[in-house]
C-alpha cells in the first residue's frame, strides 16, 4: 500500500519527516486550501491511500473539513489539544497517533542504543 499524508504547514511536513519513512508522500495544504489547491492535491494524491493530519483548532477543522470533502475516504490523525499543532506535537505521541492508524511500517523509531562514549 501506498500512502500520502496531508498536513497544513512546511513545518508540520518537516516535523513528520523526523518519524515517518521517506517512501511516504507527505503534502502541504499551507493554509486553507482553493479549490485549484484541493484539485493539485488530488492529481499528486493518485490512488495512494490519504491520511490527514491537521491541527486541532478552528483552521485545522476546517481545513480538515475541505479535504474530507476531497478525500472522502481518507483516515484522519489528530494531534492533542494543548499541543502548538502538528509541528508541536512531541515525536513520541506523533508516533502513537500513527500506530493507532496502523502505519508501523513506516514509522522511522528513534535508535533506543546508547551514544558511545
Amino acid at each position: 500500500m501506498s500512502i500520502a499524508i496531508i498536513v497544513e504547514g512546511k513545518n508540520d511536513k518537516s516535523r513528520l519527516k523526523r518519524v515517518i519513512d521517506e517512501s511516504v508522500l507527505i503534502l502541504c495544504t499551507f493554509g486553507t486550501p482553493s479549490s485549484i489547491t484541493l484539485e493539485d492535491l488530488r492529481k499528486k494524491v493518485g490512488h495512494k491511500q490519504v491520511y490527514l493530519f491537521t491541527d486541532n483548532d478552528a483552521s485545522g477543522k476546517k481545513i480538515r473539513f475541505l479535504l474530507r470533502d476531497t478525500f472522502p475516504d481518507s483516515e484522519q490523525l489528530y494531534t492533542r489539544k494543548g499541543y502548538a499543532g502538528v509541528e508541536g506535537t512531541p515525536e513520541e505521541y506523533l508516533i502513537q497517533q500513527l500506530e493507532k492508524a496502523g502505519l508501523d511500517e513506516y514509522i522511522k523509531y528513534p535508535s533506543t542504543e546508547p551514544a558511545p562514549e
